[in-house]
Parts: structure tokens; C-alpha cells; sequence
């Protein structure tokens, strides 16, 4: 846990206050109530803002991080057979910046996710400012009856960001958020122009992944189908083997593939 917490970083008080000064004065409120959120996240400090305002405060630690998920990642991409399509950020503003674009592209293609408010900068830290959404659950937190009744919008909403020209880059169950039964999309991060075809293919794994362990390989595969064709799920069996390696996905991909094979054969 300590080094855990080393490698994630910390936002110090006297920071944090900064923070929340600047806040203040931009949105007018004399009082504020902030409040962290307890989640396992390496990228940022999350907290909620008077539960209308959700705030990511990222540092040059979490830059780094970032950087360094990027390296191995890409090494990933090249084990399966394709250049690196994954791109870091040089600065924490940036980083904010990025992901206040991604989310504002997604929603004009007709997406859900949360509005995007704002980023700037406060010292050396990158703010980024969203709507908070008060009741969801992440996808993994859902029932198997209604995951399965969601697989189908999932797919739908990715195929909708994927015509587009676009790629989400780490689609994962907690990226993904269920609130009065809408998919809300979050946490897109950045792919080059030039390697976007692979990076969708990647997206379509990284879906079948995060949902083989919540539904089982065969719905899994049904609900892709939906969207996608069995030539197009062929192209994304390549990286399952990449996406398997990752600490943060956790799925029968002996099953997937099984499957698979059987319904393009």
C-alpha cells in the first residue's frame, strides 16, 4: 500500500486549498463542500464539489504515471503485432485538457457523459472540472440480469464513437457507469491519428473482456454481434492476449476466444 501510494502521488493541503480557492472564486460560492472520493485511482485526486461538481486534481506525479502506463502499454500493442497507438501527456494541464475534449466529442456524437465544465491550472496542477452525476454504479456493479440487458448499448455507444473516427483507448467495466439506466462513457484517454484503426480493434477486446466475466463468453459474444461483424471480432481476438496481461482486467479468455472461433468458423 505504501508503495502504492508513492507511485500514485499526493495532492498536498496547502495545494488542495489552492484548489479549492480557485474554485470559489470561479463559480461564485462563498462556502464550498468537498468531499474525496475513496477510488483506486493512479491518474488524479477525484472529489465532489457541493454534489454538482466533479473535480480531478492531477499532478506531476500522476503525469509520470501516466507516461509510464503509456511505455507499457504500447509494448503491449507491439506484442500483438501492431505499432503503439497510445500517447503520453507532457503536462498535468494537458492531460486535463485531453480528457475535457474526449468528453466533449463524445457527447456531440449523441453519447452520454457527464458535462464537461472546464480544465485549467492551478501552480504546476491540472484541474479538470466535470458534472457529477449523484447516483450511478459502475457497470461491474450491476446484477448479471442487467449487464446483459445493457451488453447490447455498450457495444451500440462504442460502435457509435468507433464510425466517428474515434477510439476510447481504456474502455474498462469501471469506465463505464450506469445512471437511471443510461451507459455513461468516462476516462477516454489518448490515441495517435495514424493508429486509431488498431486502437479500435483494441476497444472492441477491451469491451468483450469486461464483459466475458459479468455475462459469460456466449452473451458476450451475442451482444458484439449486435454491432459489430464476425470479421471485425477476428480483428480484435488479437489483442485479448494483450488486454489479459493488464492487472485491471480479469476474464476467461480461453472462453472468449472458444467462442469466438465457434461462431466465425
Amino acid at each position: 500500500m505504501e508503495f502504492r501510494q508513492l507511485v500514485r502521488g499526493r495532492v498536498d493541503w496547502p495545494d488542495i486549498e489552492r484548489v479549492a480557492r480557485e474554485l470559489a472564486d470561479r463559480y461564485d460560492r462563498d462556502e464550498m463542500r468537498v468531499r474525496f472520493l475513496d477510488a483506486d485511482n493512479w491518474l488524479s485526486t477525484p472529489m465532489v464539489v457541493d454534489d454538482d461538481l466533479f473535480v480531478k486534481v492531477i499532478t506531476r506525479q500522476n503525469t509520470l504515471v501516466h507516461a509510464l502506463f503509456t511505455t507499457g502499454r504500447n509494448l503491449g500493442a507491439f506484442s500483438a503485432g501492431t505499432g503503439g497507438f497510445f500517447e503520453r501527456h507532457e503536462t498535468p494541464y494537458e492531460m486535463a485538457r485531453h480528457e475535457l475534449e474526449a468528453t466533449r466529442r463524445v457527447r456531440e456524437l449523441g453519447v452520454n457523459a457527464p458535462e464537461p465544465i472546464e480544465a485549467f491550472e492551478v501552480g504546476d496542477l491540472g484541474v479538470l472540472v466535470l458534472e457529477y452525476l449523484p447516483e450511478f454504479r459502475t457497470l461491474g456493479e450491476l446484477d448479471p440480469e442487467a449487464v446483459a440487458r445493457l451488453a447490447p448499448d455498450l457495444f451500440a455507444t462504442l460502435r457509435t464513437v468507433h464510425d466517428a473516427g474515434l477510439a476510447h483507448g481504456d474502455l474498462r467495466a469501471e469506465n463505464v457507469l450506469v445512471a437511471d439506466g443510461e451507459l455513461y462513457v468516462i476516462d477516454a484517454t489518448r490515441v495517435s491519428e495514424d493508429g486509431r484503426e488498431a486502437a479500435r480493434a483494441y476497444d472492441l477486446a477491451s469491451a468483450l473482456a469486461a464483459l466475458e466475466p459479468l455475462v459469460g463468453a456466449s452473451d458476450t459474444i451475442d451482444a458484439a454481434l449486435s454491432s459489430y461483424s464476425a470479421d471485425e471480432l477476428l480483428a480484435a481476438r488479437r489483442f485479448l492476449d494483450f488486454v489479459a496481461i493488464r492487472p485491471d482486467h480479469d476474464f476467461g479468455g480461453a472462453e472468449l476466444k472458444g467462442e469466438l472461433e465457434k461462431r466465425t468458423a
